[in-house]
């Protein structure tokens, strides 16, 4: 992976050693107190949990069945959990490997990005041509049941690890669309997945349909090439559809902006909340598109650097989003890579809009409001691609 990028939820592996240093020193020589003058001003007291594992160790009826690592595991993944930030997340050595394959490779389960919005696990987007999309899943479909197991109390990361399997094995989930009265199950064949960047095309003779997947790092040579296509074309105008763009590296979403936007118009500002002063992302790309008339599309399959790029076009020059209000992740996050091959994954900071804005939570309010519908979808049908073709014409 290319280490200049930055993703949206901005991974850096970095040591972290203290912490655990004084919890295996504690377990260690048994001190039932730890000053951490960083945590608190008070001091922590562990005596409830040396307490409770010994407890345990004298009272467990499968003594030997007990995997003192597994259970430190544990300790920490509750600790994490108790922030209700479904962003925060513990992962062990195993579900590390998992979480740092590159986004731009191959893996193998049904192709889809997923979320926890409202304390409901759901579904980003579907990405193109892959067997979620295919079976009929839609961004927002909530998945109550990971085959047998409901997903109530589950991470992202769980979530991952369980929907992912070699290809050609099925999965089934329990699905529920906002319009059903009762959930549906849907049996999925597992695949190798490999992830698209973007597809375009001109419609009605002279407008440029750019449909970007994903903010990949092969986004930015994609976007590059279609990019000098469409200024020998004869496009006049460009409708940029994010629906269904779960997101990915800040870089590409902030390169792409720079072709629309003037240099120095602020893509997005990340706000530490205070810990640190602000900061500002600019555009520094060539304006090769400033001067043509574009339209957005978005809907609640936008998420992360999609909404980055789309409310930098609104802020900037009053660009229209058409379509539904995006997910709303406006969180990053900051990876911290533990000794044993442990990860923590910690929400450090919020992205913002070009006007201060926070969309976290709440997502991109559409200018222009249209609904697709499930019969819609079933159909063929593009009411919101229809209405962003009426509006280009119109300007």
């Amino acid at each position: 992976m290319n280490n200049k990028r930055k993703k949206t939820s901005i991974i850096f592996l970095v040591l972290i050693v203290s912490f655990l240093a004084i919890f295996s020193f504690g377990f260690l020589i048994g001190k039932n107190t730890v000053k951490c003058d960083t945590c608190s001003p008070q001091d922590l007291n562990f005596s409830l949990f040396w307490k409770s594992l010994e407890t345990l160790k004298q009272n467990y009826v499968n003594p030997e069945d007990i995997n003192y690592q597994n259970l430190i595991y544990g300790a920490i993944s509750g600790m994490v959990k108790s922030l209700n930030d479904p962003y925060t997340v513990f992962m062990n050595p195993d579900d590390s490997k998992r979480f740092l394959e590159d986004v731009s490779g191959e893996f193998e389960g049904v192709g889809m990005e997923i979320g926890i919005k409202e304390g409901k696990l759901q579904v980003i987007a579907p990405l193109e041509g892959t067997p979620a999309q295919k079976a009929g899943l839609l961004a927002g479909d909530k998945i109550i049941k990971i085959n047998d197991n409901f997903t109530s109390d589950i991470t992202i990361e769980e979530a991952v690890d369980k929907i992912r399997g070699p290809k050609g094995s099925v999965i089934t989930l329990t699905i529920l669309r906002d319009g059903w009265s009762s959930p549906k199950d849907f049996k999925i064949k597992r695949a190798i997945i490999e992830i698209p960047s973007l597809k375009w095309e001109l419609k009605d003779k002279d407008i440029a349909y750019i449909d970007i997947y994903q903010f990949s790092e092969k986004s930015e040579y994609d976007f590059r090439k279609t990019a000098i296509n469409i200024l020998n074309s004869p496009a006049k105008r460009i409708i940029l559809d994010l629906r269904n763009n779960p997101g990915g590296y800040l870089e590409v979403s902030r390169y792409i902006a720079g072709w629309f936007l003037k240099r120095g118009d602020i893509v997005t500002i990340e706000d530490f909340g205070g810990k640190e002063k602000n900061k500002e992302y600019k555009s520094y790309g060539n304006e090769a598109f400033l001067n043509y008339p574009v339209v957005v599309l978005i809907n609640k399959g936008s998420a992360s650097a999609s909404e980055i790029l789309a409310s930098a076009l609104r802020d900037n020059r009053d660009i229209k989003l058409i379509g539904e209000t995006s997910f709303g992740k406006g969180s990053v996050q900051q990876l911290f890579s533990l000794p044993d091959g442990s990860n923590l994954k910690i929400t450090v900071a919020k992205w913002l809009t070009p006007k201060g804005k926070s969309i976290n939570g709440k997502g991109l309010k559409p200018d222009i409001e249209v609904k697709m519908s499930e019969k819609d979808y079933n159909e063929g049908k593009d009411p919101q691609l229809d209405k962003a073709i009426k509006v280009i014409k119109s300007l």
